[in-house]
């Protein structure tokens, strides 16, 4: 099975998401984790930030599972694929994979391309070899396949033909529109398979692909009907974010497959990552994660009637589909907001404290975590503020405040010829000495961080290679208006590194206090190698 994701690309396009570069790293090492086969990074060469990620990526993303692809279209008409310079910016991309797209549509062709449909085919076999011959895998995604299939059979099965006898390894049907059945998918396959097969195709269903989206709610249905007529290779996105209602989501389809239909789709240890990738790439989206969400949705094995507590009580399978754990969820009876040991235990691992045998700090810092979830906190996206906190129950001295804080006083002045000036004054006790500082900004939340630095850079002169990377809010579901709680994600770059933290409060800039504080000990923690940092 190829599992591909196209949550940079195809999921990007969902209605309020904008990733930054930065964010597009943290997303592709969380798919990596999750063990995806594929991760398309996006269209060098179309989008200045997608060309300035894929620069990144070759010296700052090392995938474990993943192989990196690039997406673009074939060569223009008119012209030719070693002259287009799309086509180039896939090559200068240095991909190992490059997925191109094509219309499979007559009416497709003719009235938004407005070339000729055999054009239309030397376009897709000129730019396939021309890849192929660069060493690149390729793929071909057949945009509005299933359309245009129903419209003209013959000619959206030459489109996908063509691309397998230039060298394609799959020629991928879309359904662009998202209007597909189950049962009309399983036919279509059926019938380009006869079809490949009479034009001398081998074995043309392990050729195949599928790339649904949820216009129906039926993307992951589609995708699985796919897979079970023989398809091997499918398409979809983290939480089926994208386009209108969105694509087939990566993480029900993979599920789906591997325990319910028994198919290895993942690498061992991969599937119970699901939550927290879920969870994290949401975080990062800046979109509350979709609570009901099937698998991940932290109400996916939640049970509130009392005729389920009291049989999940003889047996928790009696209620729960799958055992939560093999996703990384955990099974809730709504009493009160629940954070599972197993989870905190894991994640510590990972992070690189072990509290396994340290079972009263990790019973604390469940607790802990249940309580401020429960306030509207949220780590799925916050290393660093998780770390400090595991570290601060096990006393650990790097997770100490480098400082104390008397107060601070943060000034917006909106000034007579429009112009808005942000003034921010702390007062902190640093290594026993008061410290007064005060620094603008142009918001109150970079004149706070400005003064902060201001305060502490003559103890702590590594803060001056420390960089506000991204700064997110949301406002937490159930708050209303002006009033209401807000969540701030802070994001820290740093000697090459990046690190998230986060903050909650009524009080926007409190909150934000909150991150930047923990961003700047996380970052100094980690510079004196988690262990040796001065404390106030």
């Amino acid at each position: 099975m190829q599992v591909y994701d196209t949550t940079l690309r195809d999921g990007a396009q969902r209605e309020g998401i904008t990733y930054s570069v930065v964010d597009k790293l943290a997303v592709a090492r969380l798919l990596d984790e999750f063990g995806v086969g594929f991760i398309e990074g996006g269209w060098p060469g179309a989008l200045p930030k997608d060309t300035e990620f894929f620069r990144r990526a070759r010296t700052e993303l090392n995938l474990r599972h993943a192989l990196f692809t690039a997406f673009g279209s074939t060569r223009k008409a008119g012209t030719t694929a070693d002259k287009d310079p799309q086509v180039k910016a896939l090559l200068d991309a240095e991909t190992p994979v490059v997925t191109l797209v094509a219309k499979s549509d007559v009416r497709h062709v003719e009235r938004a391309l407005r070339t000729t449909l055999e054009e239309n085919l030397a376009m897709v076999r000129d730019t396939v070899e021309l890849l192929v011959r660069e060493g690149r895998r390729v793929f071909l995604d057949c945009e509005h396949f299933y359309d245009g299939f129903h419209f003209n059979p013959d000619y959206t099965t030459l489109v996908a033909y063509t691309a397998l006898e230039a060298g394609a390894e799959a020629s991928v049907m879309c359904d662009t529109n998202g209007g597909m059945l189950p049962s009309m998918v399983t036919r279509v396959v059926g019938d380009v398979v006869e079809r490949l097969t009479a034009l001398g195709v081998t074995d043309p269903v392990t050729r195949l692909g599928m790339h649904a989206q949820n216009d129906t709610s039926c993307a992951v249905a589609n995708t699985i009907a796919a897979v079970e007529a023989g398809v091997p290779h499918f398409q979809g996105t983290a939480n089926g974010y994208g386009e209108r209602p969105g694509n087939a989501d990566l993480f029900a389809v993979v599920a789906n497959l591997q325990l319910k239909l028994g198919r290895k789709v993942l690498p061992d240890g991969c599937l119970e990552q699901m939550v927290r990738v879920s969870h994290a790439i949401a975080e990062i989206a800046n979109i509350a994660p979709d609570t009901h969400q099937a698998y991940a949705g932290s109400s996916a094995f939640a049970h509130k009637a009392g005729l389920h507590a009291s049989a999940i009580k003889v047996d928790p399978l009696l209620y729960n589909h799958v055992e939560p754990t093999v996703v990384g969820n955990d099974m809730r009876i709504l009493v009160t907001e629940m954070a599972g040991r197993a989870s905190v235990e894991l994640k510590s691992r990972e992070l690189g404290v072990d509290l396994a045998g340290h079972p009263e700090a990790l019973a604390r810092v469940t607790d802990q975590v249940k309580q401020l979830e429960a306030q509207g906190w949220s780590f799925e996206a916050a290393d660093a503020s998780f770390e400090l906190m595991i570290r601060s129950e096990l006393g650990d001295a790097a997770a100490q405040r480098p400082f104390s804080l008397e107060s601070y006083r943060v000034l917006v002045e909106h000034r007579e010829d429009g112009a808005v000036v942000s003034e921010a004054t702390v007062k902190v006790r640093v290594r026993g000495e008061r410290v007064i500082a005060t620094a603008e900004g142009n918001g109150p939340v970079n004149a706070l961080d400005n003064s902060l630095r201001v305060a502490l850079t003559k103890h702590f002169p590594e803060l001056a290679d420390f960089e506000l990377a991204d700064y997110k809010v949301r406002i937490l579901e159930g708050s209303h208006g002006t009033g209401a709680i807000t969540r701030v994600l802070v994001e820290t770059r740093g000697s090459g590194k990046d690190w998230t933290t986060v903050g909650v409060h009524e009080n926007v800039v409190e909150a934000s206090w909150h991150a930047l504080v923990d961003a700047l000990t996380y970052g100094l923690a980690r510079t004196y190698a988690l262990g040796s940092t001065s404390s106030a």
